[in-house]
């Protein structure tokens, strides 16, 4: 190849380096357009026992015995789901109950998990003296696809399958004569009713905090120089759920997971430290501080 084969680095640019971009063309240097991250495959939970079936779906209301409606592990999902979008409007309450509930449930996954703990230490030395047993499994298990939209969802399921797995494991110690009849049935009864009452509890929380008149209320409404509108929803707040803590209100201490993406400043934190939480108390704001409003 002779040097007029290649061109020059320092040469005059050729008629195609010198064509203008055309106008809406992406520049350069410019990201490609991507769309939103999204499952590659649906997500799925598989369950063994007709204990966790049921109380993953709940019960309907019963028309003709009077059986109230018992919310299952997909109701539960649903209501924090709507509590955890409440939460990007800065609203203390459902900060509240996202934090309470979540550590009710890892409470109740925490006790599952030791109970599971001790009857596998179990199997395992009976199998070291020559005894081994295999935990029982469903000959057709149930697949349920999962489509939850919030973290919330996914923290449910996991506690669904592990109930499952504890059931599982009872039932094989009761087949396999390491428990009673009764032991097993209070057994599987103590940890279904935990995740029951649980289950119960944002349901008052979601009626009213998303009724229309309290959708707007804030970490605003509690501040000094708030209207009437803004007073009366502290007011009924506090009366249907008490006072949010302060360290919640201030957010020192904040659910494992929320839509709310405002950090205060200092002066703004000095504020939410001082300012009351009772609607009914008196509204004279504190020393003057810049950048009062959130």
């Amino acid at each position: 190849m002779t040097t007029q084969d290649t061109p020059s680095s320092l040469g005059a640019a050729t008629a195609v380096d010198s064509a203008p971009i055309p106008r809406d063309a992406p520049a350069p240097n410019a990201p490609p357009a991507m769309g939103r991250l999204a499952d590659e495959t649906p997500d799925a939970m598989t369950l063994h026992t007709q204990d966790a079936f049921r109380m993953f779906i709940g019960r309907a209301a019963d028309a003709v015995t009077k059986a109230p409606a018992i919310p299952g592990g997909r109701r539960f999902a649903a209501m924090l789901k709507a509590i955890w979008y409440l939460s990007a409007n800065d609203n203390p309450y459902a900060d509240w109950l996202l934090i309470r509930v979540y550590q009710s449930l890892a409470g109740i996954r925490s006790q599952m998990g030791q109970v599971i703990e001790a009857r596998e230490a179990e199997f395992e030395r009976l199998r070291r003296k020559g005894l081994a047993l295999s935990v029982l499994a469903s000959r057709s298990p149930v697949t349920v696809e999962l489509g939850f939209r919030s973290p919330y969802g996914y923290a449910t399921a996991e506690a669904i399958v592990e109930f499952d797995y504890h059931v599982r494991m009872v039932k094989t110690l009761v087949l396999k004569d390491r428990m009673s009849d009764e032991a097993g049935r209070a057994d599987i009864r103590a940890v279904g009713r935990g995740l029951r009452a649980l289950f119960l509890e944002p349901i008052r929380w979601e009626r009213h905090l998303l009724r229309e008149e309290m959708l707007p209320l804030s970490r605003r409404d509690f501040l000094p120089g708030a209207d009437e509108a803004a007073r009366q929803r502290v007011r009924a707040a506090v009366a249907l759920f008490g006072e949010v803590p302060r360290k919640v209100f201030t957010g020192e201490e904040a659910p494992r997971h929320s839509q709310r993406r405002i950090t205060p400043t200092a002066a703004e934190l000095r504020l939410l430290q001082q300012v009351s939480l009772n609607a009914d108390a008196p509204a004279e704001p504190p020393a003057a501080t810049e950048g009062q409003l959130l």
